[in-house]
């Protein structure tokens, strides 16, 4: 007897293209590696300098956040931060489009000295950049010893991340909405703003995140352009490396202690903001 294939019991057939794949019974073992390995790189030693830090009492750590010193350090590094995390979000944006939709002669060595910031040795970076900006300059600008020269040697060392978060988004954008936008009448600002942005926003804000947290903790490419002058050009990390000098442990874990808030506050509102501009999308 052929089975009824109209009524309520007749089996149901799956859609075509659609595989299930069985699931494979988690046993907790990658999971357990994974977070031991992450507590013993990451989580135990920041939680060893916050205790460090906060250990002391809270008087103790405010008076070692509060002195001149450490507040102009940390005033500095913040703003710098944040300023090299702004240009570095529409310069790294603009060198990725014209990397992905420009063809040019060279485009291939731009594209690997994109990376070189990750293979140069910080402190090497920073004699590069005292010697191209220092008072022998042989471009005749003068950086050395000031605060742009800070963001200078920031936005060096930074150059790499929103680039590469960006660029393979842009790689990977169907370009069948730029022409349907462009068909109905928009013009390229207008495909820009409404089309291409909303898809390049949650990387362009990843990678502003990496930028602002690397710079936070940077210290090889500043120590020689800076100077290190207490007051005007030392940044947090150089004050850090100061107060070890000067057998000042507790208030050196102290400043570290507010840089890490700092970079987790930042980082957290970036991710947050992230995943509501993907959800709108």
């Amino acid at each position: 007897m052929a089975p009824d294939l109209t009524g309520s019991g007749a089996p149901r057939s799956r859609p075509a293209g659609r595989h299930h794949r069985p699931r494979r019974p988690s046993t907790g073992i990658e999971l357990g590696l994974a977070t031991l390995y992450l507590s013993f790189l990451v989580v135990i030693p920041l939680a060893a300098v916050v205790w460090k830090g906060l250990g002391m009492g809270w008087s103790e750590f405010w008076a070692a956040i509060n002195t001149p010193e450490a507040r102009s350090a940390l005033e500095l590094t913040v703003v710098a931060s944040l300023i090299v995390a702004a240009i570095n979000a529409v310069m790294g944006t603009l060198i990725a489009w014209v990397i992905v939709r420009d063809h040019f002669a060279g485009k291939r060595v731009i594209d690997a000295l994109i990376d070189l910031p990750f293979a140069l040795p910080t402190i090497v970076a920073g004699l590069v950049l005292l010697s191209l900006y220092g008072p022998q300059s042989p471009l005749h600008v003068t950086l050395a010893y000031t605060r742009p020269g800070v963001v200078v040697a920031l936005l060096f060392v930074t150059l790499p991340f929103v680039v590469r978060t960006v660029q393979p988004v842009l790689l990977e954008l169907d370009r069948d909405m730029e022409q349907a936008a462009a068909s109905l009448g928009a013009g390229r600002l207008t495909i820009f703003r409404r089309v291409i942005l909303p898809n390049l926003a949650p990387a362009i804000l990843a990678g502003t995140a990496l930028s602002f947290a690397r710079a936070l903790s940077e210290y090889g490419s500043t120590v020689l352009i800076s100077g290190n002058l207490p007051f005007h050009t030392e940044v947090a990390s150089v004050q850090i490396y100061n107060q070890i000098q000067n057998d000042n442990v507790a208030g050196a874990a102290a400043v570290s202690t507010v840089l890490l808030i700092v970079s987790l506050l930042v980082l957290v509102v970036l991710g947050l903001i992230q995943h509501r501009v993907v959800r709108r999308g």
